[in-house]
């Protein structure tokens, strides 16, 4: 993400990243950064909660026009309204993608569950 927005930062496109991991977007070097408390998948919120992916939008935008530049940042207040325990269990519901399906499955020769 960080090289593709350098790359459009330097055609004169503005641009910002969302993450829940921000140090480890900051290293890549983006120009401007959102951080937000969200589990992985859900960066703007829960599927069909409008109102919380408008606002994360809108926060997002505020700070593309108020940014005096690179090196930008802000934390968003948004909490999940479960713990991060909860949230590990009710994925443990939801099938795997097919890629993590592909990076279980071990080689040939080996047993499953090793190649992770």
């Amino acid at each position: 993400m960080g090289l593709a927005q350098r790359v459009l930062e330097a055609g004169g496109f503005a641009t910002v990243a969302l993450s829940m991991i921000p140090d480890l977007t900051r290293a890549a070097g983006v120009p401007r950064l959102v951080g937000i408390s969200h589990p992985m998948g859900q960066p703007f919120g829960r599927p069909h909660d409008a109102d919380r992916q408008r606002a994360v939008l809108r926060a997002m935008l505020e700070l593309l026009a108020s940014a005096t530049g690179p090196g930008s940042q802000v934390e968003l207040p948004f909490e999940w309204p479960e713990t991060p325990a909860q949230v590990r269990k009710a994925s443990k519901d939801v099938p795997p993608s097919p890629m993590e399906e592909l990076m279980r499955s071990a080689p040939p020769g080996e047993e499953p569950g090793t190649a992770l």
